[in-house]
């Protein structure tokens, strides 16, 4: 009887260890497969090309994949609203950053400032006579593309100059408003508007435009691209780790190859 007892015992003991063992083990490899899970970064349209060239730089020391999701800093913004599964977002704003901030949707402590850039006034390559915002009052000039000011960060910038510069209202008949700013961009390059304003950034990936003026600053708020965590991510290690990338000198230096500044 004492002999049957302590085998039960005995038995119990192993089944035991064995399931707590078991239990370590399956929540060792829970932690691995979140940490080299996918991350999904939503960057606004400017960043598209250095994030590129980061990405790969990135999965070579974190062993992490990236998945992009570029668009307008506001779409990206209602995206995650309506419950994208972003890990993280780069927006060209702070109004989109902010807005999501209110609503408690970011992880705390994450949120920081990235980059800054300048604002610019594009014209076809082969263009001449515009040299300045004033020259966009010219009956030459036809069409004038900008950012829709509702959801494109490099819009709100543009308006917010040209209203200090007193055109915003004498422009308004000529504006063709894009979706984001790389199709500000296309639409100067292929000759299907006069001019626009972009970020100097966009501005130095194609040989279609030149830039006419660089903006004045007192024209418009800063241009910063805040960076944050999504509090809903299931890899909010991988993430930060992203963050800290981003802010390293080997990121730092690809940044200022394509114009940024690091902030």
């Amino acid at each position: 009887m004492r002999n049957q007892r302590f085998l039960v015992f005995v038995t119990l003991l192993v089944l035991a260890f064995g399931i707590t063992l078991g239990m370590r083990s399956l929540s060792f490899w829970s932690v691995m497969a979140q940490s080299n899970s996918p991350l999904l970064v939503s960057a606004a349209a400017s960043l598209t090309d250095v994030m590129k060239e980061l990405a790969p730089l990135y999965q070579t020391q974190s062993k992490v994949t990236i998945r992009y999701n570029f668009a307008s800093s506001g779409a990206l913004q209602q995206q995650i609203e309506n419950g994208a599964p972003v890990d993280v977002f780069i927006s060209a704003g702070q109004k989109q950053i902010q807005a999501l901030q209110q609503q408690d949707l970011l992880l705390s402590g994450t949120q920081r400032n990235l980059l800054t850039n300048r604002l610019v006034l594009v014209v076809p390559a082969n263009a001449a006579g515009i040299t300045n915002l004033k020259n966009l009052t010219a009956g030459r000039v036809k069409r004038i593309a900008i950012g829709d000011p509702r959801s494109v960060p490099a819009g709100q910038y543009a308006e917010e100059a040209l209203t200090k510069a007193g055109l915003w209202q004498t422009l308004k008949p000529k504006y063709v408003m894009a979706s984001n700013v790389r199709q500000v961009l296309q639409f100067v390059g292929a000759g299907n508007a006069d001019a626009g304003l972009v970020y100097l950034t966009d501005a130095k990936t194609t040989d279609k435009v030149k830039i006419a003026q660089t903006i004045p600053t007192h024209l418009h708020s800063p241009i910063a691209y805040p960076i944050a965590v999504l509090k809903r991510s299931n890899n909010q290690t991988a993430a930060k780790n992203l963050i800290q990338f981003l802010l390293s000198r080997r990121a730092k230096q690809v940044f200022a190859k394509y114009g940024f500044t690091a902030t």
